[in-house]
């Protein structure tokens, strides 16, 4: 159900968006909106990969803090995300991984919504800070950070190696790849 605009009449408005908590049966439309949000060849250096484990682990080690937006019964986002227990630390850190919205459903505050059930979630489980990050060249997502409070950004230098070209001629020295061993 869409709310009316009195902005442009006739015009569908911002969209009823309900926060809930991520079921066993929205693990695959979840992944599959990942899939569109998070695709390697235009994010070629993502550390993490997407992909079906990303959410069965979430959802699997700790599902409250998996959530989903709703609007008219279809997903439209959603956020994943773990807690952190450091050895010989008093403070529980939070770690908010993943965070979709279709990109239909952009700028109606649907990303904010979920970001603030989320962090609720993680202060009434004892977390001290929260951590995110993202690439410095992302700007959307260094706005929206900002915009939900996160401040303090720290330098962070990773390199990255393409094993491509080597992983092709291993392969075709050694066959399929299969005779590695471990």
């Amino acid at each position: 159900m869409k709310e009316e605009s009195d902005e442009s009449p006739g015009k569908p408005g911002k969209p009823v968006i309900e926060i809930r908590d991520m079921e066993i049966e929205d693990i695959a439309t979840v992944f599959h909106l990942g899939e569109e949000l998070f695709r390697a060849r235009e994010v070629p250096n993502l550390y993490r990969t997407w992909d079906e484990y990303e959410v069965t682990s979430f959802f699997q080690d700790e599902s409250e803090f998996c959530l989903v937006a709703e609007a008219d019964e279809t997903i439209v986002g959603f956020i994943l995300g773990t807690t952190v227990t450091k050895r010989r630390s008093a403070w529980k850190y939070g770690l908010m991984v993943w965070l979709g919205v279709d990109p239909d459903y952009r700028r109606y505050g649907i990303g904010t919504k979920l970001f603030r059930e989320f962090k609720d979630r993680m202060l009434e489980s004892g977390v001290r800070m929260l951590i995110v990050d993202t690439e410095a060249d992302n700007l959307e997502a260094l706005r929206f950070f900002r915009s939900t409070g996160f401040g303090n950004p720290e330098e962070h230098l990773y390199l990255s190696l393409n094993l491509a070209a080597a992983f092709r001629q291993f392969r075709k020295k050694n066959g399929n790849g299969k005779n590695h061993k471990n």
